[in-house]
């Protein structure tokens, strides 16, 4: 199997995860650098201490894909069509593959505050007790409890 060197990278996840490796080099002449960050079946692996995630290219989805929703039919739907496009189209974008790595609880947080600046924008309010009144009206679930439900069945399964 021949590598292609051009898509390929080295990531060191450790307590030594810092200190500077030698270069990777092939028969052919070819190496492979070192990065602080790989993109892996969609999710980007950091170089840290223990293994991570990060959460920055799901967001950056998960915010294309909303605005291009709400730009086009913001004002004229309803808060229901809105929310259930939401639902259908920019959530699994920002939880694609999340559900069987480790996901920090500040992470967590991270992603559920941008759903309470989702509900925020629609309501146009800043009040959070009117926001945790308003998704649970529509029943709607914060990405920490999809994931954790998705996880549970994930382990489910594999057993």
């Amino acid at each position: 199997m021949s590598i292609n060197f051009s898509k390929s990278s080295c990531l060191r996840i450790g307590p030594r995860n810092d200190v500077v490796c030698a270069t990777i080099t092939s028969l052919t002449g070819h190496s492979i650098p070192w990065t602080s960050e790989i993109r892996y079946l969609g999710v980007y692996r950091v170089k840290f201490r223990t293994a991570k995630c990060s959460l920055d290219a799901a967001k950056r989805g998960f915010y294309r894909a909303f605005n291009s929703i709400f730009g086009k039919i913001g004002h004229i739907a309803s808060e229901e069509v809105i929310l259930q496009l939401v639902s259908t189209k920019c959530i699994p974008i920002l939880l694609y593959g999340f559900k069987v790595l480790p996901i920090r609880q500040s992470q967590l947080r991270s992603l559920d505050f941008m759903i309470n600046r989702l509900f925020m924008k629609l309501s146009k309010t800043n009040d959070i007790r009117l926001v945790h009144l308003c998704q649970d009206l529509f029943r709607f679930h914060l990405p920490s409890e999809l994931l954790q439900q998705r996880s549970k069945k994930f382990m489910d399964k594999i057993k």
